[in-house]
Formats: structure tokens, sequence, C-alpha cells
């Protein structure tokens, strides 16, 4: 009975190192430049006086993570409205979130010749207490502007509510004196009525900028300003 137990057990070992090594063979592993495209192109944009030069991609291919890959909609529309109301950043610290961009452009822009604007990046994930509290520590005197463009392209619930808390403790440090300018895009109804609804819940005021509500790309768009109540 030994024996036969013994060889019952091998039998049930050798049978699961075969099904254990069918399904290594099913398993593909694919190199993480399979996501990422990056066949760039210099592309320039021009808004009013400014001209920038930057890399991109052209392509809009959902088999890629294109987040900082694409000049999206918001992106324009915020530029077109700040090359409009130069006044509204001159002179101000600024810190925009959730820009995407790529280092190569940061590089780029850095060596632009303005000796006047110095320009950094901080690594910042939606809800990351980390990431928040790095950007926080480094910079404890806050903004004067806080810019968004674009962050709340897919419907995350999470994703807003984290951005609109980051928000507030940056609009906190400097109360009365710092604003939020968020160049919106409209792609859903539910998602315009959540953004809205976070901003309330809070504490803060929501003002559309007249004269900004505009079509781009086939969206509506408008800038809002967002300060603490």
């Amino acid at each position: 009975m030994a024996e036969f137990g013994s060889a019952s057990e091998r039998r049930e070992e050798g049978k699961k190192r075969e099904e254990e090594e069918e399904e290594e063979d099913d398993v593909v592993c694919l190199d993480p430049s399979f996501f990422v495209d990056r066949s760039y192109e210099m592309t320039t944009f021009t808004f009013g006086s400014q001209v920038l030069h930057l890399l991109c991609l052209r392509a809009a291919s959902t088999d890629y993570d294109l987040t900082g890959q694409l000049v999206w909609p918001g992106a324009v529309l915020m530029n077109t409205y700040l090359s409009e109301h130069p006044e509204t950043v001159k002179d101000h610290s600024i810190i925009e979130l959730g820009s995407g961009i790529i280092k190569k452009n940061i590089e780029m822009q850095s060596c632009s010749g303005n000796a006047n604007a110095v320009l950094t990046a901080e690594k910042l994930e939606w809800g990351n207490y980390v990431h928040i509290s790095n950007i926080i520590e480094k910079h404890p005197s806050g903004f004067d502007l806080i810019l968004g463009a674009d962050i709340y392209i897919l419907l995350s619930y999470f994703a807003v509510i984290s951005s609109f808390l980051l928000s507030q403790r940056l609009l906190c440090i400097q109360a009365s004196k710092c604003r939020f300018i968020l160049a919106y895009v409209s792609r859903t109804k539910v998602m315009d009525v959540l953004v809205l609804k976070e901003a309330e819940k809070h504490g803060m005021h929501v003002k559309e900028v007249d004269g900004t509500r505009t079509t781009i790309s086939n969206l509506e768009g408008v800038i809002y300003e967002i300060t603490l109540k």
C-alpha cells in the first residue's frame, strides 16, 4: 500500500508539472516598449506671439498610453487663453497639474532664451500622497497660480477627487491670493456634473470666465477660474 501510494503521488506531481508547463507556454511576455510609441515628430504651435516647438505624436491609437505624448485639446484651449491674457501669468509662480510633458520638451523650453523663467517637473500620480507631500515640501510658500488642462479626460471619480484634494491644499497655502485656472473640455455630461460637484464639496467657488466657451476638436471647452470660498 505504501508503494502504491508513493507511485500515485508521483503521478499526481508529474501531472501538475505538465499542467504548469502548459500554462507557462500560454504566457506571452511583452517588452514595455510594446505599449509606448516613440515616433515623435517636431511640431510647431503658435499662440499669439509665442511659438513652441514640441516633440509629440500625431497618432490617436488606443494601443498606446498617449497621456504625455499628445497635445490635448485642453492644452490648446489653455495656451490660447493665456496668450490672449498674458497678465494672468506675468511675474507669477505657477504649478501645472497633470501636464504629462516629456523630459526633452522641458529641456527645449528651458533653453529657449527666457532667463526669467525656470521650468521643472515633479512626479505626480493621482492619489499618491507621497508625491503630493514632496511637491508641497519643496514649495512651502505655495504658488500664485494653479493650472490644469484636460486633467479630467477619463470618467474617473478617483482622479477627480485626487486632483481637487491637491488643488485645495495648494490653494490653502496662499488662501485669497492663489487661483486655479482650469481649461475644461467636455466629453461626458456625467463628468461635467461631477467636476462642479466635487469643487463645491471641497469648498471651492467655480466661475466661468466670460467669452471663453468655445468649440475645439469638435468638443466644447471652457475656462474656469476656481478659488476658495
